[in-house]
């Protein structure tokens, strides 16, 4: 259960005024996000065309359209996120880092590797850490590691925590809350689990909210929540992530555009 300081801030996230920045502010930290599956070529050129135009952190897309991305997104600041283990989240650490050493190869600035439900639904939190250092290597250097916790499945906040924890101990560099696949997505309980965590770890490990946030409104929530935990001077692209697919039309509809980040 959350401390009383942190259900705290939780109500005062769920009642967070939409700032006049915060369209901007948020739309600076998108990974622009497509993993509906079987996407086009037009659709992964049209996701990194908006992605330029409008100044997102990332896109978030299949290994399998990476090699396209790669040199639509080249001479921007805009990244390029891909996904491992995913949806499901599987045991298998050997075949989910043979994912991300795939990924980085073709191109990957990023890989959002899921962590492996199944087992810490049985109490297995030593495999999270299997995972990440596993998947570090793959890696290699200079590649952004992000793990998602699917914490709607999770549901319990101290098995949340030990996971990231776990995670953060084995070198993961964002903790993510959600695939976005699964029937409950961010929530601003999980986010305020994970962001103690981040707090604890001295603010050198970023957190990436995804799942179901649609609107100004839920974005002010959490950018609220994360200022509370972490302080204001912590949120920028490299530490606050928001992974959305219709975020970004929202915001502009609220007059946002690039953030001075």
């Amino acid at each position: 259960m959350a401390s009383p300081d942190l259900r705290n801030l939780i109500e005062a996230a769920r009642t967070a005024p939409v700032m006049p920045d915060t369209a901007a502010r948020a739309i600076a930290l998108i990974d622009l996000t497509s993993l509906r599956g079987g996407e086009t070529a037009d659709e992964i050129e049209h996701l990194c065309a908006r992605a330029v135009a409008h100044g997102t952190a990332a896109i978030c897309i299949y290994a399998e359209a990476v090699p396209q991305a790669r040199p639509l997104l080249a001479g921007s600041p805009v990244r390029l996120a891909t996904v491992a283990n995913f949806p499901h989240g599987c045991d298998d650490v050997a075949a989910a880092a043979e994912e991300t050493a795939a990924a980085v190869a073709a191109g990957a600035d990023e890989v959002d590797v899921v962590a492996p439900i199944g087992a810490l639904l049985e109490g297995d939190v030593g495999l999270v850490g299997e995972l990440i250092e596993t998947c570090r290597a793959a890696a290699g250097p200079g590649i952004t590691l992000k793990l998602i916790l699917e914490t709607g499945r999770l549901e319990e906040p101290d098995l949340i925590t030990a996971a990231a924890r776990a995670a953060v101990m084995a070198g993961v560099d964002f903790l993510k809350t959600s695939t976005g696949k699964a029937e409950i997505g961010a929530t601003l309980e999980a986010a305020a689990a994970l962001l103690a965590v981040c707090r604890e770890a001295g603010g050198r490990v970023g957190f990436k909210a995804a799942g179901g946030i649609r609107t100004a409104r839920d974005a002010a929530g959490y950018l609220h929540l994360a200022n509370a935990i972490m302080g204001p001077d912590w949120v920028g692209p490299r530490t606050f992530r928001f992974g959305a697919s219709s975020l970004l039309d929202e915001l502009l509809g609220q007059g946002g555009g690039a953030a001075g980040y």
